[in-house]
């Protein structure tokens, strides 16, 4: 069983307290996959929220179908499959595991479920998510300026 003192390593849940913490704990399973497992693919329903507690997990996505992209990865603390915490929702990116991985699931729909129960718990949780975010999104877009920046003739194509 995942304990409160395991969750308080995820950046999402790092500012909840205790007792919040206890409440989440009982609806976290701790799966592991093994390095290259299919965690979950573009357009599966997006019915569990994860986090990454020990490994390297990959999000990628397929241009066409010889070319597989990376869009990021995400290291020891942090979650991903966003699209469970709005649902109905399917994935919109593979996740992959980079190398062998330890993950805590959470059913989204019982995720959102507490966070409506207790809006102090809720508040804090999309809090965080929406500076994780934020945050992810800003890596992005300079690593999608930089690209831009090095190969003019992409820009070009795209009308910039």
């Amino acid at each position: 069983m995942v304990s409160a003192k395991d969750l308080k390593g995820i950046a999402l849940f790092e500012d909840l307290t205790d007792g919040m913490l206890d409440k989440l704990a009982p609806l976290v399973q701790a799966e592991s996959f093994d390095e290259r497992q299919m965690i979950y693919e573009v357009g599966n329903p997006a019915d569990r929220f994860y986090s990454l507690k020990r490994g390297k997990v990959l999000l990628e996505a397929e241009l066409a179908p010889a070319v597989i992209i990376s869009l990021g990865s995400i290291k020891p603390g942090y979650s991903f499959g966003w699209s469970a915490l709005r649902p109905p929702a399917s994935y919109a990116t593979y996740a992959v595991c980079a190398e062998p991985s330890d993950i805590y699931l959470v059913p989204g729909v019982k995720l959102l479920e507490l966070l409506d129960g207790d809006h102090t718990m809720g508040y804090l949780v999309m809090q965080k998510a929406a500076r994780i975010l934020e945050n992810r999104l800003e890596r992005r877009s300079q690593q999608f300026l930089k690209v831009i920046s090095k190969h003019p003739e992409i820009g070009a194509l795209m009308g910039l």
